[in-house]
């Protein structure tokens, strides 16, 4: 059930991939914008001018990107990982080690999403908005906690995974993160 080629590992890298896709092409967008904004300072003189309200797009935009890149970066092990005592242990060890630490990425990411969800109420609730564009803030939130629930979902099933290779005796695939 938990692994990368069945239905549910198909699924899950599906949204993951889909998510992480869609932060690039906003961080493309984030850097056209930047790149035109900054041209349009540089050329003011010859009538040109920046985007209004640039800065606030680009950390909207940046912050999006950053939720959208969490599922993927977990499901392929990108986050870091520190072997300097790990390496001593036998594989089974670090099998059950995975478990624990991935235990603490599903506490993570749903801390995080809880947290935005009642910060996208907050702000939703009292109307806050960017203070030159005017952009409710609450829909930045409602992003960010919608990439967060993908995140929730990719750290319940790298766990899964975790779990089934540790009591198979299964070794993580080779193409994710660190030898292990």
């Amino acid at each position: 059930m938990f692994q990368d080629h069945s239905p549910l590992g198909r699924s899950v890298y599906a949204l993951a991939r889909g998510l992480a896709l869609l932060g690039g092409v906003a961080m493309v967008v984030v850097v056209a914008m930047v790149t035109i904004s900054i041209v349009g300072r540089a050329l003011i003189w010859a009538g040109l001018r920046p985007i209004l309200g640039d800065y606030e797009m680009a950390s909207m935009g940046i912050a999006f990107a950053v939720f959208t890149f969490l599922p993927w970066a977990h499901l392929e092990r990108g986050h870091a990982i520190v072997t300097l005592f790990t390496d001593q242990f036998g594989p089974r060890i670090n099998a059950w080690l995975l478990v624990v630490t991935d235990t603490m990425m599903l506490v993570t990411a749903a801390f995080i999403a809880w947290r935005l969800y009642f910060g996208m109420l907050d702000k939703f609730a009292y109307r806050e908005t960017t203070q030159l564009l005017r952009i409710p803030l609450g829909w930045g939130y409602t992003a960010g906690f919608v990439c967060t629930l993908v995140f929730v979902i990719a750290a319940l099933y790298v766990l899964g995974r975790s779990i089934t290779n540790a009591l198979t005796g299964r070794s993580e695939p080779k193409h994710l993160g660190a030898e292990l």
